[in-house]
């Protein structure tokens, strides 16, 4: 057993009994990890932070070798944006983002892309007026840095490099281009600015990809195509995406 430091977000936590908590966190050090936090139900002073959902925080912990849940010894609060709690939409939104990344990544796959994207993104979203844009990029990015995107840069089942009309396939991942469209009767069109948008956004950083331009239409394109293939791909749609909905759909 090591005694290990790292920075980390809460991605989601749970009871342990009477006195205990585990939590799940996105570390830039080790990506996801678990670990137990011993009676700070009952003795919270014991830790230096309440370890509330995408807090960022540093954490020592014991990390154990034949077990995937570590002894976190210590837990030190470095930002808890508490910009984003005071809107429902953007704590939303910020619930949003954990949940993706929790459900996409592989525990203990370190990856500081994914960590440097979830920090640029959390403090976005702090000041910024746009989350359900900020939702969208952090989405595009975010299958893209994972390996979990689908194929836009062309046909995902032939390879040729699609240069008129397209439709998007969800069970392949990916475009068809004309010639390979009858492989998947249930694929379907796709405006040619979607596309580019996802390329656009997958060539270009996080910061830079939030001053692109994206109308009503392929905004709403974009999502419908991404949360179907998130929903196809992990087999169930997301419980932050579901809350996400109902309050686009009550603004």
């Amino acid at each position: 057993m090591s005694i290990d430091k790292a920075q980390g977000f809460v991605l989601n936590k749970r009871d342990l009994r009477e006195t205990s908590i585990i939590v799940d966190f996105y570390t830039k050090e080790f990506g996801k990890i678990s670990g137990i936090l011993k009676g700070i139900r009952t003795e919270p002073e014991k830790f230096a932070s309440n370890l509330e959902p995408f807090s960022l925080n540093e954490i020592i912990f014991y990390r154990k070798t034949r077990s995937s849940l570590h002894l976190v010894a210590q837990a030190d609060k470095l930002n808890n944006f508490t910009g984003i709690r005071q809107s429902i939409e953007r704590t939303a939104t910020a619930g949003f983002m954990m949940e993706l990344v929790g459900s996409i990544m592989q525990p203990e796959d370190k990856n500081e892309e994914i960590f440097n994207l979830t920090l640029d993104a959390v403090k976005e979203l702090e000041t910024n007026y746009n989350p359900e844009k900020i939702a969208t990029i952090f989405k595009i990015k975010m299958l893209k840095l994972s390996g979990f995107k689908p194929h836009f840069d062309s046909c995902v089942s032939c390879m040729d490099k699609i240069m008129g009309q397209s439709k998007f396939s969800l069970s392949l991942g990916g475009l068809l281009c004309p010639a390979c469209m009858p492989k998947d009767p249930a694929a379907r069109s796709i405006f040619r600015g979607t596309v580019a948008t996802v390329l656009h956004i997958e060539k270009n950083s996080f910061l830079n990809s939030l001053s692109l331009g994206m109308n009503p239409q392929i905004k709403k394109e974009l999502d419908l195509i991404l949360n179907a293939f998130l929903n196809f791909h992990l087999g169930r749609q997301l419980k932050s995406q579901k809350l996400l909905n109902k309050i686009e759909v009550a603004a």
